[in-house]
């Protein structure tokens, strides 16, 4: 009996590796080379609302509806991202370029004033020391100067780089284009041949991941819209209290930063905290550092919270699932591993999957 027992394990252990292992391989390697016919299905499926609500509304053919509403899409978002991105790449390779002039004239001259009144004070101590602490000084901000350059040019490298890769870049751009007119135009005839190669049992588990993928990704998106908010408003008061200029506009923008996993909050205040403590502007530095450590505590406090009961996992797993996720796939798995555990969780809950065992 306990060999048959250890036997089921075993095999179940084997099997449940095998899909884990198959699916590691294509989220990791098959998504990316599929990524214009995904993206451009998800695109489809958004839109798949409005055109059916035109299509009755304005009495008209649902393809012609479908790719007159595609063609808006794109037209609309192609015209904000275009604009939105040669003022930002400007914008960017501009301040690159000027780092090195930005250093020598900025912050050079606080370091060096920084070294000169440590300089001083070690002379009183010990005139032995001075020699040294110069050759120390002038080691630093050479090596200082050359990092800064070396990432001045590093960065441009990278532009470069970015503006080789965008004829590849087009053409992926123009198949998910074309593919989301056709995908769009044949929604339904193209879900129901895919639903209809699977067996019924089969059919009504993905039917339910689609549903509930669809509202929890709602979900998702309006939790941090409020994380963003909240983000907002402690920024706004903090930046008011230690006397910023424009807080409103600074704080609506670092919230929106804020957005992005990896840089976040403090990818601003951060930077924004030890230039003003070079430039010997103290009590505003420390403001600064004191306001950016009362939001990150607090983030770090309501987001498990907010995003684990909108999804209905526990604040525990919904981090550490965060945390593994973006170790594996970046910001797909930041986003994705809690809701494919939440969804795990929601089949295990209504009977469809036996995942694992429920109860007190």
């Amino acid at each position: 009996m306990k060999t048959e027992k250890r036997r089921a394990f075993i095999i179940h252990f084997l099997y449940f590796i095998i899909i884990l292992s198959v699916s590691f391989a294509v989220i990791k390697y098959g998504l990316p080379m599929l990524s214009p016919f995904v993206i451009a299905f998800l695109i489809a499926y958004g839109l798949k609302g409005p055109i059916t609500f035109l299509s009755r509304k304005m009495n008209l053919n649902p393809k012609i509806t479908a790719i007159l509403s595609v063609l808006l899409f794109y037209c609309t978002i192609g015209l904000l991202i275009t604009l939105l991105s040669v003022k930002a790449f400007s914008s960017f390779s501009l301040l690159i370029g000027n780092l090195p002039g930005i250093y020598a004239y900025h912050v050079e001259p606080v370091l060096k004033g920084l070294f000169d009144t440590v300089g001083q004070s070690a002379l009183h101590i010990d005139a032995s020391l001075l020699s040294a602490f110069d050759e120390i000084e002038g080691q630093f901000v050479q090596s200082l100067g050359q990092m800064v350059s070396n990432l001045s040019m590093e960065a441009m490298g990278w532009i470069s780089g970015f503006a080789s890769s965008l004829p590849g870049l087009f053409i992926k751009m123009l198949l998910m284009i074309i593919s989301t007119f056709f995908i769009a135009a044949d929604y339904d005839q193209l879900t129901g041949f895919c639903l209809r190669q699977f067996d019924q049992k089969t059919m009504n588990i993905i039917l339910q991941v689609k549903e509930y993928v669809a509202g929890t990704l709602f979900v998702c998106i309006r939790s941090y819209a409020l994380i963003m908010s909240i983000t907002f408003l402690e920024l706004a008061l903090g930046l008011t209290v230690i006397g910023v200029d424009r807080s409103l506009l600074i704080a609506f923008l670092i919230s929106v930063f804020d957005v992005l996993p990896v840089l976040g909050t403090g990818g601003i205040m951060i930077p924004w905290t030890i230039l003003t403590a070079l430039q010997g502007n103290y009590p505003l530095s420390a403001g600064l550092l004191t306001v950016y450590l009362i939001i990150t505590v607090i983030r770090n406090i309501i987001e498990p919270k907010i995003v684990g009961s909108q999804i209905g996992l526990h604040p525990v797993v919904t981090l550490s699932s965060m945390f593994v996720g973006a170790q594996l796939f970046g910001v797909l798995g930041l986003f994705g591993f809690p809701i494919g555990l939440s969804l795990l969780r929601h089949l295990n809950d209504n009977g469809t999957l036996r995942v694992y065992k429920t109860g007190l």
